[in-house]
């Protein structure tokens, strides 16, 4: 039992990175109806963004903390959402579909491709932005331990649900947002600048994967120009399977696909033998088709997703 409660523990912490992550995936979704595939990159910017301020802070005296270097982050994403959109979205705005999402694989594989370019294909430590200390009065208490770094990772996340939330529900700019994703033309003959809206809305997607991407860093301890794939695709699965456009549900998905992989790594089932060794189903080795498997059996049962609504489309 206090293994798995250990592993839970572990899939919460994983499962509020992903949530964070797919909360940009599902903001740009539902004010676009686009799939930025570039989101996992812009994660990748914001964990390398981190190093460089942590490597300055460290010159200059100044402590290298979470809460100073995190802000930093999320702002040079946000900017760099910006830049992408007005670049690489805006002028394709009224083409099909099918040529924004072409454009934002391409835009992924050119972050992936300059970052190589200007940081090598290796792997850089990530600073110790956080305490790696645990809890003990758990550990001596019920017999498991939570590390500082997890908590206030789960404690970050729901802190940017709560602000997103109050964000989208309170303030003018969410109601244009919604506005926006509703109806985008009745939005603008009411007076709403669209234009506006878009971009906020892709610099806040995009401050959210800048944190998702220090936070990646910090229970990983590393970074390099291709991980924002990993990421960027659990994230994309938990967009989908909480109902891509819901806020609640990217959270929701994001925390299954956490938990699940977690608990599915650290569990095996041998179901028989073959050449001499037990076959197993289930382990480390299947922990990356397991957000698949979600997504399909998801898609069969709810195909608008676990909070998604299905609306029928006018003619």
């Amino acid at each position: 039992m206090i293994f798995w409660l250990q592993q839970l523990t572990n899939g919460l912490s994983l499962g509020a990175i992903i949530a964070l992550i797919a909360l940009g995936y599902t903001m740009v979704y539902g004010v676009l109806k686009l799939i930025n595939f570039a989101h996992g990159d812009i994660l990748m910017v914001g964990a390398f963004v981190a190093i460089y301020a942590a490597m300055r802070a460290a010159h200059y005296g100044i402590p290298v903390w979470f809460p100073l270097i995190m802000p930093v982050s999320m702002a040079f994403c946000a900017a760099l959402g910006v830049v992408i959109e007005f670049v690489a979205y805006r002028p394709l705005r009224s083409a099909p579909r099918l040529a924004s999402l072409i454009t934002a694989i391409g835009v992924s594989l050119f972050l992936e491709s300059v970052g190589q370019w200007k940081l090598g294909a290796g792997r850089h430590a990530f600073p110790a932005l956080l305490s790696d200390h645990r809890i003990e009065a758990l550990a001596e208490r019920y017999g498991f331990y939570v590390y500082v770094s997890d908590l206030v990772i789960f404690a970050s996340t729901l802190l940017l649900l709560v602000a997103l939330q109050a964000i989208v529900k309170f303030t003018r700019f969410g109601k244009a947002m919604r506005a926006v994703s509703q109806d985008p033309e009745a939005a603008r003959l009411m007076g709403v600048d669209v234009n506006r809206v878009i971009t906020g809305t892709f610099a806040l997607g995009s401050a959210l994967a800048g944190a998702g991407g220090v936070m990646w860093g910090m229970k990983f301890g590393a970074a390099d120009p291709l991980m924002g794939m990993d990421p960027g695709l659990k994230a994309f699965v938990a967009a989908v399977v909480g109902g891509i456009g819901n806020v609640p549900g990217a959270m929701v998905g994001g925390f299954i696909m956490g938990v699940a992989e977690t608990l599915v790594a650290a569990c095996s089932i041998p179901i028989g033998r073959m050449w001499g060794s037990d076959l197993v189903i289930v382990g480390s080795n299947y922990r990356q088709a397991l957000g698949f498997l979600i997504l399909i059996l998801v898609l069969l049962l709810r195909p608008s997703g676990l909070f998604g609504r299905h609306e029928p489309e006018k003619v």
